[in-house]
């Protein structure tokens, strides 16, 4: 996926190239008789999609000026009150340039007539954009949704597919609105989550690139939206989506986007995924790409359980189902077995979807091992009190009534069902509460360490991601399951899904403050303003959380930014083993890595604005960093460093300690040396702060041992 090809080529057109290459690999008579160049991407960056084998693949990896060559695999697709919780009023200050401000967003389209995205009051659309609605007699852009495109380059519509840019799944219209949709009052699902749903930049533009459908989001159809986003002109992409199992920098979507994007001065916001607790299981990790983790909001959903002997517990899942009160008789799955499908008892609990007998469930209310209850559903249970260790912190809606329990809790109504003749139950509808621990990092979202490159800190922030409402297409099912016939306007959600277009949409709203700042720089701001949390909370710690929760309101005053430009990135991929010709078929210009490239260092000429060392021996630590601070603050104006937190046995300097600017967008260098030793510590965290008295910019220190 290299660099843009110099000849404005027609968007309907073939690159001959990309003929003449794949003839080459197949010959010019399969060509013939069977269309195997799929799509050409040429509007922002340089590369197709085709049908080939494994061998023709290998072949096709080996051609001179190949960058890389990979299957089209799938990604996953990772407010009311969010927006306020981290401090952004709707009275907040606004730039005069905020409509003018494009965001992208990639993802299952858009349910264009939601009042989230209603254009009363907005004028014509910028005139720096030169995108398209690619809409038809069911779908129609307007003054709010400037353009939409969908994909669908390597297989077949299937039936129920909307062949448009329109939303039938959700999760699009879900993130668009959360980044930059209108002010809506009274929204909610049905009543709870009541308030005003809006945007992180209400009067600002959506762009919508339908890559991803319900069988998720192709590789082939994502790189065409970068493709198209990046000519199109949008300011932001927002990829709420990501791979499952990366391992190069060249070989996933959304970093060959986002590196383009990047080229051109868009900064792209991404999910790090929803595959935690565990280390390493951030998807998107790129030091070019902003990696947002979710955070948990100080509201949450309770939903109570009243057993038949009047005993309540306290769960969750956000239930908007009501019983009335009602009691239906209790059954545990693990005494329902479908044994004609061959299922003992010992699966059956966990009520995975065909284990459970039909005739001993229906009707009944199920108590079931783990955190999902969809073979209780699908074997017509009335609900499902679902009980697990730990409790999960959230849990999306559920197409039947339900509540999750922790594991006591779950023992004591195990205990009722065997000890009573005849056990009932009922659910009630959910309540709304103060959780007082918030902000924290749910156990759902990915954390680091960078499986890539070990000392670029991922993720970088993170964001409200966690029971989040916003606009809702009434034709998909509220619980994201078929059979779910519940129609809502507004949805509640969880995922770094929700999390990366709060991102987007703070990133956009420094972005209408500073038009002209790169995407490292827009990057730099987000993370150095961002609010510490605790590790008491958050085990994992930066891994989890990386520089701390989005700051919206200090954002677009950072002080200092650490910027970087192409050529660094570069470098910084030279570091990381990626040859010179590769580079120069990535980006068109003749850069090269010079031969005093120490291959798998530091990464400690890339200006990032934190700080990761990595080390195989916690007993002899030893680390170099370079920076380059940029002034944005006051024109004249004296930093002093402070290490805030410094751990015992490591010696962290920086030198010089104090930066004294005279203008500005004046540049001043400084190095961060840590040696010593973090002992029979897995990880050790501070922080560095710049302090001039006015503002205070923080970078995270993260030193870990990588057994």
């Amino acid at each position: 996926m290299g660099d843009k090809p110099k000849l404005d080529i027609p968007t309907t057109t073939t690159l001959p190239l990309h003929v003449d290459m794949l003839q080459n690999v197949v010959g010019s008579s399969n060509i013939a008789q069977e269309p195997l160049l799929l799509h050409s991407y040429k509007r922002s960056f340089n590369g197709f999609a085709a049908k080939l084998t494994e061998e023709e693949a290998q072949k096709m990896a080996g051609m001179a000026g190949v960058v890389s060559v990979f299957p089209n695999e799938k990604q996953k697709l990772h407010t009311t009150r969010s927006w306020n919780f981290i401090g952004f009023h709707e009275n907040v200050k606004r730039s005069t340039v905020e409509s003018d401000i494009i965001v992208g967003v990639i993802d299952t389209g858009v349910w264009p007539e939601s009042a989230s995205f209603s254009d009363a009051g907005f004028g014509p659309p910028p005139k720096k954009w030169k995108g398209t609605c690619q809409g038809s007699s069911n779908f129609t852009c307007n003054n709010k949704i400037i353009g939409a495109r969908y994909y669908r380059i390597s297989e077949p519509f299937v039936k129920g597919e909307i062949k448009s840019p329109r939303d039938s799944e959700g999760h699009g219209t879900h993130t668009a609105s959360t980044a930059a949709g209108n002010l809506v009052s009274k929204a909610s699902l049905f009543g709870l989550g009541l308030g005003t749903a809006r945007g992180g930049v209400p009067a600002a533009r959506i762009a919508v690139y339908k890559a991803c459908w319900s069988t998720g989001c192709s590789f082939a159809d994502t790189l065409a939206a970068f493709d198209d986003a990046i000519a199109d002109g949008v300011d932001i992409i927002s990829a709420s989506l990501g791979p499952t199992s990366p391992d190069d920098y060249f070989r996933t979507p959304v970093t060959i986007g986002a590196f383009h994007a990047l080229r051109k001065g868009i900064l792209t916001s991404t999910a790090a995924g929803n595959d935690g607790p565990a280390l390493k299981t951030i998807t998107v990790f790129a030091p070019w790409c902003l990696s947002v983790a979710a955070t948990t909001i100080d509201r949450e959903f309770v939903t109570k359980v009243q057993l038949g002997n009047q005993k309540i517990y306290e769960g969750i899942v956000t239930n908007t189902f009501d019983l009335k009160g009602k009691f239906y008789p209790l059954i545990y799955a693990g005494d329902a077995p479908n044994r004609t499908a061959g299922y003992g008892g010992s699966i059956s609990k966990t009520c995975k979807p065909g284990t459970l007998d039909h005739n001993l469930v229906k009707g009944k209310i199920v108590l079931c091992d783990g955190t999902t209850g969809y073979g209780a559903y699908f074997a017509g249970a009335v609900g499902v009190i679902l009980q697990s260790r730990p409790v999960a912190d959230v849990l999306d809606p559920l197409p039947m009534p339900a509540s999750c329990l922790g594991l006591d809790s779950g023992n004591s109504i195990y205990y009722y069902i065997t000890s009573t003749r005849n056990p009932t139950a009922t659910i009630f509808k959910s309540t709304e509460d103060i959780d007082t621990l918030s902000p924290y990092v749910p156990s759902f979202s990915s954390r680091g360490p960078n499986p890539v490159s070990p000392n670029i800190l991922k993720p970088d922030i993170a964001a409200p991601g966690a029971s989040i409402l916003a606009s809702w297409p009434p034709i998909a099912p509220v619980s994201d399951y078929p059979g779910d016939d519940r129609v809502a306007s507004y949805n509640v959600i969880s995922g770094t899904s929700m999390a990366c277009p709060h991102a987007t949409g703070i990133a956009a709203y420094v972005k209408s403050f500073h038009p002209n700042w790169t995407p490292a720089a827009i990057q730099s701001a987000l993370i150095t303003t961002a609010k510490p949390l605790s590790p008491d909370l958050n085990p994992e710690a930066e891994f989890a959380y990386g520089a701390g929760q989005i700051d919206p309101v200090r954002a677009p005053y950072p002080g200092l930014v650490y910027d970087a430009t192409e050529l660094d990135y570069i470098e910084f991929l030279c570091t990381q083993g990626y040859s010179t010709k590769l580079l120069q078929s990535i980006t068109g210009h003749k850069s090269c890595c010079s031969s005093k490239t120490n291959y798998g260092a530091l990464s400690d000429n890339l200006n990032y604005p934190s700080f990761a060392l990595s080390s195989s021996n916690p007993n002899s630590i030893s680390g170099v960093f370079n920076r380059t601070a940029t002034n944005v603050g006051s024109p004249r104006s004296t930093y002093k460093a402070k290490v805030i937190g410094a751990t015992k046995g490591l010696e962290i300097k920086v030198n010089p300690s104090i930066l004294s600017f005279s203008s500005l967008g004046q540049k001043l260098s400084f190095q961060v040396t840590v040696k010593g030793s973090i002992h029979h510590k897995s990880r050790v965290s501070t922080s560095l702060v710049w302090d001039d008295g006015t503002f205070q910019v923080r970078s995270p220190i993260v030193v870990y041992s990588i057994y």
